[in-house]
């Protein structure tokens, strides 16, 4: 069967995807930066026969296998870039880079799905439809680099997409999904309060700015506590409050920022006309005036069921159903929705923990890795779905 020859051959390139995800380890570029790495993407793309490399943008790369038979239009996208942070690994391979460290696992997604090209692009005879790699840049930086590739052209005639994340506080071996919504929107809201400023010694001579902000803090929490339904998560947090500078005035102004984060489209919207209502409402009891501005961040990540499954069913077909687990939707983001707006398609979990090695440290930690034995889990899972994809002519 195709399915048992592509896993022994990837199997026989695991040393070379490992040695590809330490050279993206130790050369990381943040959002919007990724040249070299784009660079060395499309030097090692070019090495397999039968691909269609381009640029969609100056720092991203597209690979397309065409396969010698039509049939449906399966890609696989892997996020490129690094983040802000100085790492405190003793890797051998550790950064060389001053300030910019792959603390999120897109080093593995990279080599990973350059595993699966390699192994698919020498079984481009065999293949009825097409398989496209999107290598995608600045998905740690709103608003993105999905929304660029997009717009460039790279999800024209496509039918459905996949994509993983490596995850470190789960065991290696581990494989998740979920059907519908998995990760949320992280928008971002800045309220600024216009009252009248004075001397602390006579405050009704003025119109408080802390005092008013201060209800608009307390009051925005009763949306998450009244106004949405408890089965229904949001987050919604102010993170920042900043006004005075001495002891015995008080200022003219005062502002607040922070992030709404929540599963469901429609509840999206719906809370940020709410929060301006409330802020609208508060000033104006006080006589105050107010500024709200509402950044939308990425789109809630909701998988399609139907593409969830044939993942699933790669998963247990390789590793059993022990090895499968259900994901618990959280509050965290990624622009991968961005494609999913597009088409169909589905987000999975690689576990890449290991207690026994110490692989113990979160994302976004200085000292985050991955237990490398992931990154095999993963092109098989890639391997095996994208054959049940392409097979099934339905």
């Amino acid at each position: 069967m195709l399915v048992e020859r592509l896993l022994t051959e990837a199997t026989a390139i695991e040393q070379e995807v490992v040695a590809w995800r330490r050279y993206l380890h130790q050369h990381p570029e943040l959002s919007f930066h990724e040249h070299k790495t784009a660079d060395y993407i499309e030097k090692v793309l070019h090495s397999f026969p039968h691909l269609q490399i381009s640029r969609p943008t100056p720092t991203s790369v597209m690979a397309r296998l065409v396969g010698a038979q039509s049939g449906k239009v399966l890609a696989i996208r892997a996020d490129i870039d690094a983040l802000p942070i100085e790492e405190e690994t003793d890797l051998q391979f550790t950064s060389q880079a001053t300030g910019a460290m792959h603390a999120c696992g897109h080093d593995g997604h990279t080599a990973t799905v350059l595993g699966v090209a390699k192994v698919l692009s020498a079984h481009q005879a065999e293949l009825a439809g097409e398989v496209r790699f999107i290598f995608q840049h600045a998905e740690e930086l709103p608003p993105g680099g999905a929304r660029e590739m997009i717009a460039a052209g790279v999800m024209e005639n496509v039918d459905a997409i996949i994509g993983a994340h490596l995850q470190s506080p789960i065991e290696v071996g581990k494989v998740g999904v979920v059907a519908g919504p998995m990760l949320a929107s992280p928008d971002i809201f800045n309220i600024t309060i216009h009252g009248k400023g004075g001397h602390a010694a006579e405050p009704h001579t003025f119109i408080d700015s802390i005092a008013i902000g201060s209800q608009v803090v307390t009051n925005l929490q009763h949306l998450v506590s009244r106004y949405v339904k408890p089965t229904e998560p949001l987050v919604l947090s102010v993170t920042q409050f900043n006004a005075g500078f001495t002891h015995n005035v008080i200022p003219e102004s005062a502002t607040l920022g922070g992030t709404v984060r929540c599963l469901q489209p429609a509840l999206r919207e719906d809370i940020r006309k709410q929060m301006e209502q409330v802020v609208k409402g508060i000033t104006e009891a006080h006589g105050a005036t107010y500024e709200f501005s509402y950044q939308y961040g990425y789109a809630p990540l909701i998988n399609d069921a139907s593409i969830t499954a044939v993942v699933a069913e790669a998963i247990t077909d390789l590793y059993g159903a022990d090895a499968l687990y259900t994901i618990k939707p959280n509050m965290a983001a990624d622009d991968f929705s961005a494609f999913l707006n597009c088409v169909p398609g589905t987000y999975f979990n690689i576990g890449a923990g290991n207690k026994e090695k110490g692989i113990v440290y979160p994302h976004h930690h200085p000292k985050f890795t991955i237990d490398e034995g992931a990154l095999l889990i993963g092109m098989n899972v890639f391997l095996a779905t994208t054959v049940k994809f392409l097979q099934n002519t339905n």
